[in-house]
């Protein structure tokens, strides 16, 4: 039987899964790095459906069509952005609550296989580490609790993220 965690290096675009997880900004605008890969891969249409939201407060998550994604569904989350020191425990809080409610709605539609990129390490500053810890702890902690994914997959742009995500899984 296959694991249910998993991480690969690979363009999340590509993925045919039931749904992938989009590393968005607050007011659901195009961005760089995975959000604009993942909308030029999707298209116009997703664009014009994220207007429709108005916005997706950090530690929250909308769930859209793939339109010409190899994915059913894309999953956006907003992450909160690092700012060191101050507030920790806040953010860190904020920062799971992206990946709960990311697997709330993917249990909410029937999402079995579903692929997460590395949630705001980019742009928002998040050191790989720690977001690696709290993103496979809340993984973990889901499937526990009965989430309803046969398949997560933790797709990494760098060899370094998928080895720190490939140990953390196999220490779990």
């Amino acid at each position: 039987m296959r694991p249910r965690m998993e991480a690969i290096e690979a363009d999340i675009a590509t993925l045919a899964l039931d749904a992938i997880v989009n590393a968005a900004n607050a007011p659901l605008r195009p961005g760089g790095g995975v959000d604009g890969a993942i909308r030029r891969a999707a298209g116009a249409e997703l664009d014009a459906h994220l207007a429709r939201f108005g916005g997706c407060p950090p530690g929250t998550a909308v769930i859209t069509p793939g339109y010409r994604l190899p994915a059913r569904h894309v999953i956006h989350t907003v992450a909160p952005i690092w700012n060191g020191a101050a507030d920790e425990e806040a953010q860190k809080e904020t920062f799971v609550s992206c990946y709960a409610s990311v697997l709330k709605l993917a249990d909410e539609n029937a999402v079995a296989t579903i692929a997460f990129p590395c949630i705001g390490t980019g742009v928002y500053g998040w050191p790989t580490d720690l977001a690696a810890e709290l993103a496979c702890d809340a993984v973990a902690s889901h499937l526990k609790s009965g989430g309803a994914q046969t398949r997560i997959v933790f797709c990494c742009f760098a060899a370094a993220d998928r080895e720190r995500y490939a140990e953390l899984i196999a220490a779990l």
